[in-house]
């Protein structure tokens, strides 16, 4: 896996990507699929690769929003409960490579979106989630989270603001630790299905740690660093047209 061209821009690419992902509650998946895609890595190293490297950014950003106060269990039970067996489902599939592409471009379209804040306007008037509401969005996020390789918080954290269910900091916490469950069901349905993971992963998660706590500290803080974004989405906005059209 570390035979890729240019691998040295990768590690020097890769804290970055999980410091800007931690400091909103994320795992930094869709980012990582992102640059393994720009680095054309193998499909079938993706997916395992990016889900273990969630586990360790997430856990850690998720520790450091608890710590600050803003964990809401109750919202975050109402969508993990159905999340978490769909996305081991999502796991044990495998797609073509192709249409496997395809759909990473679209979801990384909500981590463009998430990146220049479109989603990032709070409301005073917060709602209260129906149980309906939670297993239903729960479900297909997490079944999409096992079958393309992400935690779905990427997707989950601009659900919560749109319906006013939390506010930013909230949706961040419940969403890094929603990202870490969903991310170690779809690691187990991926290695129950026969996937295995290289020994090179590791190391990457070594790297990726370095950007994930620090990420997690300041962003948990008051870390809004906008010029980092904007660079983050422009090379989202790039890997996503490389999935497309190749």
């Amino acid at each position: 896996m570390l035979q890729t061209e240019n691998i040295t821009l990768f590690l020097i690419i890769l804290p970055i990507v999980s410091f800007l992902y931690s400091s909103v509650g994320h795992g930094g998946a869709s980012g990582y699929l992102a640059l393994m895609a720009l680095f054309s890595f193998a499909p079938e190293t993706m997916k395992p690769t990016a889900l273990l490297l969630n586990l360790f950014v997430a856990g850690i950003s998720f520790y450091y929003y608890f710590k600050a106060g803003f964990f809401n269990k109750k919202l975050f039970l109402a969508f993990a409960i159905t999340s978490i067996p769909f996305a081991f489902f999502g796991g044990t599939i495998e797609i073509d490579a192709s249409i496997y592409k395809k759909i990473l471009a679209v979801l990384l379209v909500f981590a463009i979106l998430k990146m220049l804040n479109v989603f990032g306007k709070e409301s005073d008037n917060i709602k209260e989630v129906k149980l309906w509401q939670g297993l239903f969005f729960g479900s297909i996020i997490g079944f999409f989270s096992g079958l393309i390789g992400i935690g779905g918080g990427i997707i989950l954290s601009p659900v919560i603001l749109l319906f006013h269910w939390g506010k930013m900091k909230e949706a961040a916490a419940v969403s890094a630790l929603f990202i870490w469950v969903n991310s170690a069901s779809g690691l187990v349905g991926q290695l129950y299905s026969g996937v295995t993971l290289q020994k090179e992963s590791f190391l990457l998660v070594a790297i990726a740690l370095i950007g994930g706590i620090l990420g997690g500290y300041f962003g948990s803080k008051k870390i809004n660093n906008m010029q980092l974004r904007y660079i983050l989405a422009f090379v989202l906005i790039i890997a996503c047209g490389k999935l497309f059209f190749t």
